[in-house]
């Protein structure tokens, strides 16, 4: 896990926004930026970024 706190919130909510908003938007269903949504939306819920881990990110606080 490398996503936690508000990173993992903002994530969520982004790619929620853009799932569902998109469509009602733009007036059609299965735009691209409804699928770009699924990213931010699957990182959040996992609570793991790819990209985190190549770059040596880290949101997620340390446990003691």
């Amino acid at each position: 896990m490398n996503v936690g706190g508000i990173d993992r919130i903002l994530r969520i909510a982004v790619g929620l926004i853009l799932i569902l908003g998109t469509p009602q938007l733009l007036g059609y269903i299965g735009s691209n930026w409804a699928w770009l949504g699924l990213l931010p939306l699957l990182t959040g819920l996992l609570r793991t970024c790819p990209a985190y881990k190549l770059l040596g990110m880290n949101t997620c606080p340390m446990k003691k």
